[in-house]
């Protein structure tokens, strides 16, 4: 189970530090998977780590496109598939968007807070709501195989800025 630190997008922490860590811990996850983080894929996954908040995939592809790696979509979908597949990215739904996953490698049931001012998005752990449902949907005689939680809020950052 994740570590029940505090999470990076609404807390002051050293971002560089993150973001380096997280990269260094996909790259070392693709290799004991035997797979690539392409320049591509890796520099899609530097885009989701830059400002801890979800980005859409033209979002993404616009980005890659200023940078030189093409204009096409499937350049992009490619990529956010290849980092959703292997546990790197997460696809939050409500914003039809995609956020790295801050606990790559880690079995974890995630919880997204999303700001509705800033629109960060922090991956917080869920595996207790999880447990929750799991027991709830038993009752009804259903087992859950898949589930994506997502709560809508506003950050401290954005109440402090409107208070």
């Amino acid at each position: 189970m994740p570590p029940a630190d505090p999470v990076p997008a609404f807390h002051a922490h050293d971002h560089a530090q993150c973001s380096d860590s997280m990269l260094a811990r996909a790259e070392a996850l693709a290799a004991e998977r035997g797979v690539r983080l392409t320049p591509v894929r890796r520099r899609v996954l530097e885009l989701l780590l830059e400002q801890h908040r979800a980005l859409g995939a033209y979002e993404v592809l616009d980005r890659l496109a200023a940078e030189g790696f093409g204009r096409q979509p499937p350049v992009a979908y490619r990529a956010l598939d290849f980092l959703v597949e292997q546990g790197l990215a997460h696809r939050v739904a409500r914003l039809n968007a995609f956020a790295a996953c801050m606990h790559p490698g880690e079995p974890h049931a995630p919880v997204f807070l999303i700001c509705r001012s800033c629109n960060a998005v922090a991956e917080a752990g869920g595996d207790s709501l999880r447990r929750a449902l799991e027991v709830e949907a038993a009752t009804q005689g259903f087992a859950v195989e898949r589930s994506s939680i997502e709560a809508l809020g506003q950050c401290s950052a954005c109440r402090g800025a409107a208070a």
